[in-house]
């Protein structure tokens, strides 16, 4: 009798897929996914032994329509990996969990334990003529570098579990989709995208022609030489690195173009663009876009993306649909050159149990993952994101780069961080892997800003008579309801405007769009907003309150391409209040207000003689 992998229904059974060919392409593509990281003999077997319980005659009356299940399929080939290579023993282990778990997720050990238990009646008799002879242990060693006795006891292996889950559950996925789509005659596209080596070479066009344009100036000499810097520490050899840039020195492009010049010389195969933000992910995105001439290869990928808007933006050639199709495709698995994503998005994933959150986590590995504003990780979070980060550098042949303005004490050597032995733990990065020419000297070279706080509190009512004086200003606060109210307090003057985290995604970013042409032509803007305008927004007023917070939200100054910007650091900075081309000192509030409340206490801030090109 045959014996199938999956069904047609209403169509004769010779049009069905057999189960060979689904394993053996399911094993081919888990080896190619596992490969960059030096499993590709045990993703082949992992592949290879998968779907064995859909031999059993169960399974087979089930996918002709005789029984309604087909039972448990996926344990029978995780319990003949335990047999075969020893269920108290590492390999028997790391291939039984990630095939008992490539349909339910994965599962903790005792429980992978009680399920092996019970997959000893699941095993075909006849399983051994599908898949010959298992094999050989020393045939499935990894290849490469990787070091499985390195990092946080247990950590290593537990991440390549998940690693290699990923491997084979986006590998079934796929063998899948494309014997289904091949049946109904359509074409599924996956992969395909641009080359990095042609998007760098558009940047380079790029950025040479921003330095053509711009003028002569110290600031202008400044970014051209954190620009230099950063593509000439591309030879370094992967791993991690720092990237320290105030505000105002072009830190997002210097960043892209270190991660593609990396990428190339390295023959890493993506960039990963990690954001705390979904309200500047799409500010990111578009710089990339437009610095690098494309949409189609570009993956925007966080819960607030909106896929139907993206369809009807229109590309050259009315290739709208199938670009966007294929972009919504590659946020299943991240199978296109660049992705800009959240850092929730990034993290849970890499901690995830579930196949449709893990199926990316394989092409993590042999890119560039940038974590911009990298001092926004949780503190309750700290540990387990800096694990990640250093098995992904350790073992999967990924760089990453701790991208900010204020470089949180993260490394061995701050020694501000300990184990429970009071010994200094961290990224062991050292001075030579940072990627900005002398941080210190830059600050010095980019401070626009004297701070002065002011005595006294400031009621609500004082800051909406400041907001009737200037016509371009700047209000933020702490909670919906202060901005709300003081909104109220405002709303009939010409030009008032309000942010909350309560408006959808797509609505603040017109409401910003809006905001910023409106500034742009000198008229009236005044807005009130919760701390989201903080998060990297690009946006500028003459003059600036803030409510009472802690330091870590303290604004940080700089000059923009066009003009110094107020920006969001969670580690003490400074602010860039004022805008346009000049050096004239301007006046910004920064309230505080220990006794709780709505009152408010300042300072004031005076810019430094700088000219913005």
């Amino acid at each position: 009798m045959d014996i199938y992998g999956h069904s047609l229904p209403g169509r004769p059974s010779s049009e069905w897929e057999s189960y060979l060919d689904h394993a053996a392409n399911v094993a081919d593509f888990t080896s190619g996914f596992a490969a960059p990281f030096g499993f590709a003999a045990l993703g082949r077997l992992a592949g290879l032994l998968h779907d064995l319980g859909k031999l059993s005659p169960e399974f087979q009356a089930y996918i002709r329509g005789e029984r309604d299940s087909g039972g448990d399929h996926s344990a029978a080939g995780a319990r003949v990996a335990f047999d075969a290579y020893g269920e108290n023993d590492l390999l028997g282990v790391l291939l039984a969990a990630t095939i008992a778990a490539h349909h339910a997720g994965l599962h903790d050990g005792l429980d992978l334990r009680d399920r092996m238990e019970r997959a000893k009646a699941l095993v075909p008799a006849d399983w051994r003529s599908v898949t010959g002879p298992l094999p050989e242990r020393r045939d499935l060693v990894p290849t490469g570098p990787f070091r499985l006795k390195e990092g946080p006891k247990g950590f290593t292996t537990s991440f390549l579990v998940r690693m290699l889950f990923s491997c084979l559950v986006d590998a079934d996925f796929i063998a899948t989709e494309k014997f289904y789509a091949a049946a109904k005659g359509e074409n599924v596209e996956r992969g395909g995208h641009i080359a990095l080596s042609v998007l760098l070479e558009r940047l380079r066009t790029h950025m040479a022609g921003l330095a053509a344009r711009a003028p002569a100036s110290e600031l202008n000499g400044l970014r051209a030489g954190i620009l230099r810097h950063a593509t000439e520490q591309a030879a370094l050899s992967p791993g991690l690195f720092t990237l320290t840039v105030p505000t105002g020195g072009g830190k997002t492009l210097a960043s892209l173009s270190f991660a593609l010049e990396h990428a190339v010389r390295h023959k890493l195969d993506r960039i990963i663009y990690v954001i705390p933000y979904t309200s500047i992910i799409d500010q990111t995105a578009s710089v990339f876009r437009s610095a690098l001439g494309d949409d189609a290869d570009i993956l925007e990928h966080h819960a607030s993306f909106d896929w139907e808007a993206a369809r009807g933006k229109g590309l050259p050639d009315d290739e709208a649909p199938a670009a966007i199709a294929k972009l919504q495709r590659a946020a299943e698995n991240w199978d296109v050159p660049i992705v800009v994503t959240t850092a929730v998005q990034f993290f849970e994933s890499l901690y995830a149990n579930r196949t449709s959150r893990c199926r990316k986590l394989h092409n993590i590995a042999n890119s560039v993952v940038i974590l911009d504003e990298v001092q926004t990780l949780p503190v309750h979070l700290l540990r387990p994101c800096m694990a990640a980060l250093e098995e992904l550098a350790r073992n999967y042949s990924t760089s990453i780069v701790l991208c900010t303005a204020t470089q949180p004490a993260l490394r061995k050597m701050d020694d501000a961080i300990r184990d429970k032995q009071k010994t200094p733990i961290g990224f062991d990065i050292d001075d030579a892997r940072e990627l900005a020419p002398d941080p210190k000297g830059l600050y010095e070279k980019l401070k626009r800003v004297r701070v002065e706080r002011l005595p006294g509190k400031v009621s609500d009512a004082e800051v909406a008579a400041r907001f009737a004086e200037q016509p371009q200003m700047l209000c933020i606060v702490n909670t919906r309801a202060h901005a709300q109210a003081l909104f109220e307090m405002i709303r009939a003057l010409p030009g008032a405007a309000h942010l909350s985290t309560l408006m959808c995604p797509r609505h603040r970013r017109m409401v910003l769009e809006d905001l910023r042409v409106r500034l742009r032509n000198g008229e009236p803007v005044r807005l009130v907003a919760t701390s989201l305008i903080e998060a990297g927004v690009d946006i500028d007023f003459p003059e600036v309150w803030r409510a009472a917070t802690g330091a870590d939200s303290t604004a940080h100054g700089g000059a923009d391409r066009n003009s110094p910007r107020f920006t969001r650091a969670p580690l003490l900075r400074h602010v860039a209040p004022s805008r346009g081309r000049g050096s004239k000192p301007v006046q910004l509030i920064l309230t505080a207000n220990p006794g709780g409340g709505r009152s408010l206490t300042g300072a004031r801030i005076e810019t430094r003689s700088q000219t913005s090109p």
